[in-house]
């Protein structure tokens, strides 16, 4: 699964445990030292309280991610 942290960005984020729609990946976080992406975030369910503070983002790390398609990422949370 080699991507490009841009290449996240605008693709919806749905758990398969529950079918749930997370939402929009927002940023990625990557290992400086090697390049790699370490997780995706994904903004917390009340959006009017996440565009004042970051504590209700979803962090869903790399290992979680199991599909990545042209408009969706499927994870496993």
């Amino acid at each position: 699964m080699a991507q490009k942290g841009m290449d996240f960005k605008h693709k919806e984020v749905i758990n398969i445990t529950d079918g749930r729609r997370l939402g929009f990946v927002q940023d990625v976080c990557a290992d400086l030292s090697s390049g790699a992406i370490t997780s995706i975030i994904v903004p917390g369910s009340n959006k009017l309280l996440s565009m004042f503070s970051s504590s209700n983002d979803i962090v869903i790390e790399w290992q979680k991610i199991k599909c990545i398609g042209e408009d969706v990422i499927l994870v496993e949370i």
